[in-house]
């Protein structure tokens, strides 16, 4: 299997009329598609196209209910607990991150944390809407275990990704990473090229170490044992323990601050999968002039950027400027789709009686181009 390359607008275009066909409301689509298509622009492909699938899935099962509405159901001036009722994550999310930032310009800081939601994309889009406010943003979730904690041999812990924006010149720094040293999205497309998983990533039921992402994504769903190893690995002298800490970190903000579904019980229910999440805004003026805080952060960040360059590397990033050169470049010249993501699409297309061909025009054309670029 391949990619193939599509266009930002025909996307935008399908996921926006995807989702308004499930009942979603012309800006709940909206608000859905940009979420997702944040990430493929990012270059996040688990957390793009390919998560239509498992929304789908989600909404025919019944764990999302498109209908739902968060609900505030407690709240103080710095802080808020927001219930969601089930409904879909990206849209309760936008929801708790504005509430969070509208206290932080208030107050100074704002704090929520939402429980009974869904899969709300990547992590770093909320933060970077507290970035695009002139504020320092956090956002963290659970999700369903597949983080094997140090020592152990059965996945306790979601991915639970942590992410930090906070502006900068002339990139926004912007830190979004899972605390397992891959995500499930990741093994999901491994499976879909059919590649083994590289050493130092999973954990068979066993507790030893395996490569086979059909396996260890069957074992996750099948709550068999193993799963993804913690950001560091399985052991503590790689720094395994820690990766596990940070999980347990988001662990807080998110399900016990809610008093929601840990990540050990998240997707175990008939009818909601429990993920959590936590959200914070701060509002730089409470420690001093916002914009000589930015420059010192920019000029910081300058620094790191020019530092000495390791033998052979030519460039050192700081977090955000890949996913903003990324994003310049799917823009101009298109964003690769997954073949097997592509068959997907076709499958949800029947399923909302959508022409697969109105939006994926000479689809068989497009994967005999130059664009197909084959395995990899």
């Amino acid at each position: 299997m391949g990619y193939v390359k599509w266009s930002y607008q025909v996307l935008e275009k399908f996921c926006y009329e995807a989702f308004r066909a499930f009942g979603f409301s012309d800006e709940e689509s909206k608000d859905i598609e940009d979420v997702l298509l944040m990430a493929d622009l990012y270059g996040i492909e688990s957390h793009g196209m390919q998560r239509m699938v498992r929304y789908h899935k989600g909404i025919e099962k019944g764990t999302i209910h498109p209908q739902a509405k968060p609900e505030v159901v407690f709240e103080t001036p710095v802080s808020a607990v927001i219930d969601g009722h089930n409904g879909m994550g990206q849209l309760i999310s936008i929801f708790a991150m504005k509430k969070a930032i509208e206290k932080a310009k208030t107050t100074g800081i704002g704090m929520v944390t939402v429980r009974e939601s869904n899969h709300f994309g990547i992590a770093g889009y909320y933060a970077k809407m507290a970035s695009d406010e002139g504020l320092l943003g956090m956002a963290c979730t659970n999700s369903e275990a597949i983080m094997v904690p140090t020592f152990g041999k059965k996945a306790m812990l979601g991915s639970n990704p942590i992410a930090v924006a906070m502006p900068a010149e002339p990139y926004p720094f912007l830190f979004d990473c899972s605390t397992t040293v891959v995500t499930r999205g990741k093994l999901e497309m491994y499976n879909k090229m059919g590649k083994e998983l590289p050493h130092g990533w999973a954990l068979g039921s066993d507790g030893q170490e395996s490569t086979s992402a059909p396996d260890v994504l069957a074992n996750i769903v099948g709550k068999k044992g193993g799963g993804i190893m913690p950001l560091g690995g399985d052991r503590e002298v790689s720094g395994g323990h820690k990766g596990y800490g940070y999980g347990m970190l988001c662990e807080l903000f998110s399900s016990i601050l809610s008093m929601g579904v840990t990540s050990d019980k998240c997707c175990t229910f008939p009818d909601k999968t429990g993920i959590c999440h936590g959200f914070i805004a701060v509002n730089p003026a409470v420690f001093g002039d916002p914009e000589a805080i930015k420059k010192h952060f920019s000029d910081y960040l300058e620094a790191l950027r020019e530092s000495p360059k390791a033998d052979g590397a030519e460039k050192i990033y700081t977090h955000g400027e890949k996913e903003v050169l990324a994003q310049k470049d799917r823009m101009e010249h298109g964003i690769q789709v997954n073949d097997n993501t592509m068959a997907e699409l076709a499958n949800l297309c029947d399923y909302l009686k959508l022409d697969f061909s109105s939006y994926f025009k000479d689809y068989q054309l497009q994967r005999d181009s130059k664009f197909f670029t084959g395995n990899y």
